[in-house]
């Protein structure tokens, strides 16, 4: 049976020192108006370099494997070491300046992916290859790309298809993170399309469902009916949602409904609803359950059980990212379930976007921090009684 307070395993690769270090950053991080306040601090300070210096020894250790991939490996054998995989990210995102060397990263990470059995997933920003303003553009179906962009756009789309096809080659999955609401139908359709493609013999390309949004239990089933129809894997990564705060602020600034959901009860209901949907076509698709919810994670387990799934079955990912919820990632690995953590890197600069949004979602996500942080001392006070103790 999954006990998700057992300290002992979720903490046993840290030190205590890491502990300690990991106790104040949560601390920090639940003061909500320092999250607030710190993208205009980072942008006031950043000329006098000293903020990297405090970042780089403070969340970008905790929840970064490296400003390089090959910093990563140190990381990802450790996690190893406890049957815990890693998905690797290059987190970089709205790239305006240089969508090729985020192409140049991602064929490389498939050739280190393809070498190492730790890292059984790739995963993308599509802003990381494809200008934002262009992805708002094919999202609405009024607006049409001039010659330029058309030019640009359909160059991009080619080096994403090499990039599937070295993947395929590889048998490396790619996951194609979700992003802002404003852009995702038109990265939907690039997905599914790569899907068609590409998941003839297995799930190879991942499309991300975000069930905080009120239509995505729909536009799920639709997927899967679709992948039934046109005879190809669906590979499914399914999340609650990491851009709440921004869609709702420009829904309210544009005066039109948010596409998120009114109460975390309704999106914690979909999520749950898309599980059971998931393991019920189980047979047409693959899928990464990418939750902190513990009860997201157990119905998860409960729904395998009850169709006969094993813990093992390549067909079904949990995961979680690096320096939160360990408590829940350690032990189901001990349990024998399939375990990636999601490892960001990238140089400081271009990360803060990522970690700052971090440091907001555990915030607004009602008690993580206090979680993370009670788990923490709980672990601390075991180890030190177990010091004491003849």
């Amino acid at each position: 049976m999954l006990n998700f307070s057992d300290t002992q395993i979720a903490f046993r690769s840290k030190s205590t020192n890491e502990l300690k270090r990991a106790y104040w950053l949560f601390k920090l991080i639940g003061w909500q108006w320092l999250t607030k306040v710190s993208p205009i601090l980072l942008k006031l300070f950043m000329p006098l370099k000293f903020p990297i210096f405090i970042v780089k020894h403070s969340v970008f250790k905790h929840f970064c494997g490296g400003q390089h991939r090959e910093d990563c490996n140190k990381s990802i054998n450790k996690l190893a070491e406890s049957n815990i995989k890693t998905i690797l990210d290059y987190s970089v995102e709205h790239n305006t300046e240089n969508h090729q060397s985020t192409f140049n990263e991602a064929f490389l990470l498939i050739e280190k992916a393809k070498n190492n059995p730790h890292i059984p997933f790739v995963v993308f920003k599509m802003t990381g290859f494809i200008n934002f303003d262009i992805l708002c553009k094919k999202n609405n179906p009024n607006n049409t790309l001039n010659q330029e962009e058309e030019i640009y756009f359909t160059k991009a789309i080619y080096q994403i298809n090499e990039l599937c096809k070295k993947a395929l080659k590889a048998n490396i999955p790619i996951f194609f993170d979700a992003e802002e609401s404003w852009i995702q139908d038109a990265i939907d359709v690039i997905v599914i399309q790569l899907m068609c493609q590409y998941n003839k013999k297995t799930s190879l390309i991942y499309n991300t469902i975000q069930l905080y949004r009120k239509n995505q239990l729909d536009a799920l089933k639709k997927i899967i009916d679709l992948g039934k129809t046109e005879k190809f894997y669906v590979g499914l990564k399914l999340v609650r949602g990491a851009y709440v705060e921004k869609e709702n602020e420009r829904a309210t600034k544009l005066n039109y409904e948010s596409p998120i959901h009114n109460t975390k009860k309704n999106c914690d209901t979909d999520f749950n609803l898309a599980l059971e949907l998931c393991i019920k076509n189980i047979e047409h698709l693959a899928i990464c359950c990418g939750s902190h919810n513990e009860y997201s994670t157990i119905l998860l387990t409960k729904l395998m059980k009850k169709h006969n799934i094993l813990p093992n079955d390549t067909r079904i990912y949990f995961s979680q990212l690096l320096g939160m919820s360990d408590h829940i990632s350690f032990n189901l690995a001990a349990k024998g379930y399939n375990v990636a953590k999601y490892m960001p890197y990238a140089p400081i600069k271009e990360i803060l976007p990522y970690l700052i949004r971090r440091a907001q979602e555990n915030t607004s996500i009602a008690g993580q921090t206090s979680r993370e942080l009670s788990l923490i001392t709980q672990e601390l006070k075991r180890r030190k009684a177990s010091k004491n103790r003849p």
